[in-house]
């Protein structure tokens, strides 16, 4: 794992090195980063015996520190995923997209408009909803809007009518979600991490009244808060990630751990962000910093695949209907 926290670490600073005065709002695909993501073997590593969710961590949590504009959670985590559990056939390279959307049935076709899909200029997979199911086909982006999230990252919404859709078990569109929640948490991490270290480097340069700032008692203590958040959702979040990789996105052990990491990681949001940008200052509010780019896209990515509020919420009943809610609370559910 070191190793490939490594590599993935070198090709995101290379991609920061390459587009470094060249990013735009909204933020472009970034065709080289992905080439060389796919050319390593990393874009599609959770459904491989040898790697599973543990190396895709690595990788997705790599790629948000250095705020990579590729899908790779897209990719690897939701489309590749989908497909197969569907038998539907994508592309074996590029780049892949999921768009989760809820539909109707009108004379045996699937009917509906997906909303904030993320990277719609991928090859897009429709998982629609409708009461009969999950149903999954490939599909062209009907009078796409292009628009974007407050991270800069691409989001579109389109309408769609499928005629071929491959309809699955309701159960699958729940696994989707829970992936989603999982994949946004690995990436939130990497960019509090972005977003420590930016700020460390800051307040260890910056000098007022002939001292750094990071001498300062109030700075540290405010490092050591914005540390204490990060090390929270951490924790949280391996919680998951050692759930998924023991027992698979679709047992109740990880539906319990993604909950409580989605719950943790978004309320360290606002205190995580909120002190980088106090102690950065005027500068880190500016598009052009790259403090901007972690903690955008850690406050976006917070409420993708159910909200902080809406996880605790879940939470909430899945103490509730346990038989002993203290042993829930302490271990999980049996």
């Amino acid at each position: 794992m070191d190793e490939l926290q490594s590599l993935v670490d070198d090709l995101g600073r290379r991609s920061v090195e390459a587009r470094l005065g060249a990013r735009g709002f909204p933020d472009a695909f970034d065709g080289q980063l992905w080439g060389n993501l796919e050319q390593a073997g990393l874009t599609r590593l959770s459904n491989d015996d040898d790697a599973g969710p543990a190396a895709a961590a690595v990788v997705l949590a790599g790629v948000a520190k250095h705020a990579g504009a590729v899908p790779i959670a897209e990719t690897d985590l939701l489309a590749t995923w989908l497909a197969s559990a569907a038998g539907v056939t994508v592309p074996d390279d590029g780049p892949l997209t999921v768009a989760l959307a809820d539909a109707e049935l009108r004379d045996g076709r699937v009917v509906g408009t997906a909303r904030d899909v993320p990277w719609p200029r991928a090859t897009v997979l429709l998982a629609a909803r409708t009461a009969g199911g999950l149903h999954v086909a490939v599909t062209e982006p009907g009078d796409l809007v292009e628009g974007h999230n407050i991270g800069g990252e691409p989001r579109g919404t389109f309408s769609f009518d499928v005629a071929d859709a491959v309809t699955v078990d309701a159960r699958v569109a729940d696994e989707l979600v829970r992936r989603g929640a999982w994949a946004r948490c690995v990436q939130t991490l990497g960019a509090f991490e972005a977003a420590r270290d930016l700020t460390v480097a800051h307040t260890g340069e910056r000098v007022q009244f002939g001292r750094p700032l990071r001498a300062f008692q109030a700075v540290q203590h405010s490092l050591a808060a914005m540390a204490g958040e990060i090390e929270r959702a951490r924790a949280a979040t391996a919680l998951a990630i050692a759930a998924a990789a023991d027992h698979g996105f679709d047992s109740p052990a990880t539906e319990y751990a993604v909950t409580v990491a989605k719950v943790a990681v978004g309320r360290a949001v606002t205190p995580v962000t909120t002190i980088a940008h106090q102690l950065h200052g005027a500068i880190g509010v500016t598009v052009e910093h790259r403090l901007w780019l972690a903690t955008m896209r850690a406050r976006a990515w917070a409420d993708e695949f159910g909200s902080p509020g809406h996880c605790a919420r879940r939470l909430g009943r899945m103490v509730l209907a346990a038989d002993d809610p203290w042993d829930v609370i302490v271990s999980g559910p049996a």
